[in-house]
């Protein structure tokens, strides 16, 4: 069963359980809370792996590229993440260097999850 450690959905960082230990997040919002991680990584900033990520510096950052390409990005983000079978982004907004939207992942569980762009 997938774990993870829980983050704040704002600040996106570790918090506590009601024991003063770093809090773990349960399948299948762990799964989900690693899309959401995985589609945030910029390609080159993993240091064993650096082909993981979306080349936000290269090619999003100031730039705009196709909405297709970007939604093809973030699926294949998604399916990198351990349990996930099938991943569907749907961007809702994508101007002034702002994105909106959600990616649907379903689970080889048979599980959905679906986590905002």
């Amino acid at each position: 069963m997938a774990k993870t450690l829980l983050l704040d959905q704002k600040a996106w960082d570790l918090v506590l359980d009601a024991s003063g230990n770093i809090a773990v997040a349960d399948a299948p919002y762990a799964t989900a809370q690693d899309v959401a991680c995985a589609q945030r990584t910029l390609k080159n900033d993993c240091w064993y792996d650096t082909e993981r990520g979306i080349p936000y510096r290269e090619m999003v950052l100031g730039e705009l590229p196709p909405k297709a390409l970007f939604q093809h990005w973030l699926e294949e983000e998604a399916k990198r993440v351990p349990l996930v079978d099938t991943a569907t982004a749907v961007i809702t907004s994508f101007a002034d260097g702002r994105v909106g939207g959600f990616t649907e992942c379903t689970l080889t569980t048979g599980q959905t999850v679906t986590t905002t762009v």
